[in-house]
């Protein structure tokens, strides 16, 4: 009798870790029906809501990251540390997997350090271009270090090195909707150049900050706005974009993500690995303000390996308020720089990342 493959997923903690998280173990399913996949996330974080919701069972660990804007909170981390360590330990006694996978995100280390410590393979997806902490230690035990930027052999030793590009989730990469149903869905008018402001799942304070003031312009020079505000700004956009309605169209989270890309004709947005994935594979025109408080500022370097092969723009977070509106209405009435872009970012994108990895794991499974 044939047992189905045990495959551990971990990781989270934001959108960007999750999403790739879950196309991954969809293309496990794939290539294998009967694989038996558990997640494991950071108790009280999204994946603890998003993971049950794409049809899989998560356990969580208490664990936390290092936090840089309260350094009392740090206090706590190494009991933290330890008790997910022991936690970690317990799931990995009860589920015997096959293979662990790490996705980054706080759980991702305890459950990956656990698996080496007993000889279970473990690969891991590297989705930024540059390493965080947390891979690199794990980086030195790992069977395969998957990454979503070529040239990692700075942090990686080359010979576990497999370039595959970011997954991206199927409700992207396989979307068949039409411009005109996009556009109907967002109650626009087809003909009008359209930009689409995101700041990830929770929205970004300095795009929301700079946009503000300047919802009057997109309405004088005939530009349409789709603004994913976050939740914590919903209420003040919604209110300030009243009297723009027929131009600015204001959501506190947009689900139906592939609507968006399809309306938009240029995008502004943070620099996470999963973001700037989805826009190579949609190949959209876009202007990057990358999180300056990521971890080793690592969506900073995300926007530059893109901005170097001229495929996108960037603004500096500290400069978005003077200047991110105005290039947003300037990009989308320039033809020349759009096409050069769009050009550019077009060959960036791989729709096949998801399968090529699930690859690689079941090619560790002895």
């Amino acid at each position: 009798m044939n047992l189905a493959h045990k495959v551990i997923i971990a990781g989270g903690g934001t959108g960007g870790h999750i999403f790739p998280a879950i196309a991954i173990a969809n293309a496990l399913r794939k290539l294998e029906p009967d694989i038996d996949i558990l997640f494991v996330g950071a108790k009280g974080k999204m994946e603890m809501e998003k993971v049950p919701q794409a049809g899989y069972p998560i356990e969580g660990l208490e664990i936390a990251g290092f936090n840089r804007s309260n350094m009392l909170k740090n206090l706590l981390l190494p009991f933290k540390l330890l008790k997910s360590l022991s936690q970690a330990k317990n799931v990995l006694n009860r589920f015997q997997p096959d293979v662990a996978v790490g996705v980054g995100g706080y759980a991702s280390f305890p459950i990956l350090r656990q698996a080496q410590r007993r000889g279970i393979p473990t690969l891991i997806q590297e989705q930024n271009s540059w390493a965080g902490k947390s891979n690199k230690i794990l980086g030195r035990k790992a069977e395969k270090i998957c990454t979503g930027y070529e040239g990692m052999e700075k942090f990686f030793p080359a010979e576990k090195l497999l370039y595959t590009g970011n997954p991206v989730r199927g409700s992207i990469t396989q979307s068949a909707v039409t411009k005109d149903e996009a556009m109907r869905h967002f109650g626009l008018m087809m003909g009008k150049p359209t930009v689409l402001a995101v700041g990830g799942s929770l929205g970004a304070k300095s795009i929301n900050e700079a946009l503000l003031p300047h919802l009057a312009e997109f309405v004088n020079k005939d530009v349409q706005l789709i603004w994913q505000t976050g939740k914590l700004f919903y209420e003040q956009a919604k209110a300030a974009a009243a009297p723009f309605a027929t131009h600015v169209k204001v959501h506190d989270f947009i689900n139906v993500m592939d609507f968006a890309y399809k309306a938009a004709d240029a995008v502004i947005s943070r620099a996470g690995a999963l973001a700037i994935a989805e826009l190579c594979v949609v190949k959209k025109p876009s202007i990057f303000v990358p999180y300056p408080f990521a971890a080793e500022d690592h969506q900073t370097q995300n926007a530059l390996a893109l901005v170097h092969k001229q495929a996108a723009l960037m603004i500096k977070d500290d400069e978005a308020f003077g200047k991110l509106a105005n290039e947003a209405l300037s990009l989308v009435q320039n033809k020349a720089l759009m096409e050069k872009l769009e050009k550019n970012i077009a060959p960036l994108g791989n729709a096949n990342a998801d399968i090529t990895i699930a690859r690689a794991v079941l090619g560790l499974i002895r």
